[in-house]
């Protein structure tokens, strides 16, 4: 029963089916919003709940700032201000009155304040307040908070007006401090992003012109979708003194002189939802890797009409109070037990749309056998996917099972990743005619398909006008140089830097 559009029908139709029908998200009455419902909001909180340990252990500690900002501090940071500027959302005004049955806008602003798309200047403005010394140094800090830019393209988890995310800010003594501060965050999103997510990354930095507004260096994760898309799925910027200068962060070194601070900033949003569905989900829906899943064994009751559904009730309730002793990813097992007034059909569909890594129906005949029906999401429609176990090796077993398919979900990504990276076109011209195909779906071969291409750019400025005709972007300079020299598949000159080209999202 697949969904109304598949992969290969048309992605970004197939993409919003998915949504809908794992009931995760849906279009706010709020232009450009999303309501994100409990499923999909129940990825966000596993992501979370994992992120936010890495992010404490990394020596971090979780504040909170404000989410109106004085216009007045971007425009202390003028390439941070024209980054932003198109996106900006701005409150002039503090209240309404109602003139004749109409509501107007009344009491102006002294200063307008732009609502958060980022918070780097007002977290600096703190930092200059809290930095003397440099044995006030390193500051590490995290805010969960949302976030607003008026995207003209909104859609659901990639791009809304308004999201959720994590903003890493840190202040340091030294430039060296905060570029490994910088480096060591960018670790911990790929290491979120693989052996959580199952989302295989390149990790590397980005050019001149795709940095960062205000940074000296933006370093990122980029992830390849299933239509050979790129999605940069995190960042994390090394801002040298740029802020400090503008914020005025200043403390008294060991020399005792006084010397301009090194800020860094990082973070990831409910983007990698977005990324998860593009990775993993199918043409039956959405697919949910085991350690995200807000329920990761659900148990459905199979009670006929004269069926004594007390008993197949109990039955599934002795199963989970065995799990609850059974670990996976170092937690116990999350389950659920679907017992609505629905038919068994209907709910088992309901839980391959979201993705639900296992689905076990049980009646009576299974009873009487001291087994259960284990359905394996990944492998829907497959016969590995659908068994029929004794309870007792499926309880000893589950966490194990759980674990093993979060590895088979990024071995099949990763695999996807390394199959679809080009590496052998060498001239402008091979790769302008690569890039002349549309993008399509990639699973199944790679021959005829659009997705990264691995490699020379000479780094002129000029070719940002090439790449902007073809529609195409330079996601990264990898971190794995080859050191090796060739021609530039932009232009054809001598270049000996390796970068990864792709179109994106």
């Amino acid at each position: 029963m697949a969904l109304k559009s598949t992969r290969k029908q048309n992605y970004p139709e197939w993409y919003q089916n998915v949504v809908s029908e794992a009931d995760m998200a849906e279009n706010s009455v709020s232009p450009g919003c999303m309501v994100m419902k409990s499923w999909g909001y129940g990825l966000w909180e596993r992501i979370q709940r994992v992120l936010d340990d890495m992010i404490k252990e990394s020596g971090a500690e979780n504040y909170y700032f404000p989410m109106f900002i004085p216009l007045s501090f971007f425009q202390k940071e003028a390439d941070h201000v024209e980054g932003f500027a198109k996106e900006m959302a701005i409150v002039t005004h503090s209240r309404l009155v109602n003139e004749d049955g109409k509501l107007k806008l009344a009491s102006p602003l002294d200063e307008p304040l732009i609502v958060r798309p980022t918070s780097e200047t007002i977290i600096a403005d703190s930092f200059a307040k809290w930095v003397h010394s440099y044995r006030d140094l390193p500051i590490l800090l995290n805010q969960w908070a949302n976030v607003v830019r008026w995207e003209m393209r909104p859609r659901l988890f990639l791009r809304t007006r308004e999201f959720l995310w994590q903003e890493g800010h840190t202040v340091h003594a030294t430039a060296t401090e905060a570029e490994e501060e910088t480096k060591k965050m960018l670790a911990v999103y790929k290491d979120v992003s693989e052996s959580v997510l199952a989302m295989p990354v390149i990790t590397g930095r980005k050019p001149e012109h795709e940095k960062f507004p205000g940074a000296v260096d933006t370093y990122c994760i980029e992830a390849m979708m299933q239509d050979g898309k790129a999605l940069q799925a995190g960042t994390s910027h090394f801002l040298g003194q740029n802020f400090a200068k503008s914020a005025d962060i200043k403390f008294i070194n060991t020399e005792n002189k006084p010397e301009y601070a090194y800020t860094t900033s990082w973070g990831v949003s409910t983007r990698l939802i977005g990324g998860v569905i593009m990775s993993h989900a199918d043409d039956e829906g959405m697919v949910v890797p085991p350690r995200i899943a807000p329920y990761q064994i659900v148990f459905i009751p199979l009670i006929k009409k004269n069926d004594d559904a007390d008993k197949i009730m109990a039955y599934i309730e002795k199963i989970q109070a065995h799990l609850k002793n059974k670990t996976a990813f170092g937690e116990k097992i999350r389950t659920k037990v679907d017992a609505r007034d629905k038919s068994s059909v209907d709910k088992v569909w309901e839980w391959i749309r979201k993705g639900a890594p296992m689905v076990c129906e049980i009646g009576l005949r299974d009873i009487e056998n001291d087994g259960l029906m284990v359905k394996e999401r990944i492998f829907f429609g497959r016969s590995e996917g659908k068994k029929i176990l004794k309870t007792e090796e499926f309880v000893a077993a589950a966490g194990e099972r759980l674990e093993a398919l979060q590895q088979e979900m990024f071995t099949r990504a990763k695999k996807r990743l390394d199959d679809n990276i080009r590496t052998d076109i060498k001239t402008p011209e091979e790769f302008a005619a690569y890039f002349a195909n549309s993008n399509e779906w990639i699973e199944d071969d790679r021959q005829g398909k659009v997705a990264f291409v691995r490699g020379k750019w000479c780094a002129d400025p000029a070719t940002e006008e090439i790449l902007k005709s073809m529609k195409i972007t330079i996601r990264c300079i990898p971190f794995d140089q080859s050191g090796t020299t060739g021609k530039c598949l932009l232009t054809g000159k001598d270049a000996t830097m390796d970068v990864i080209y792709a179109r994106s999202y």
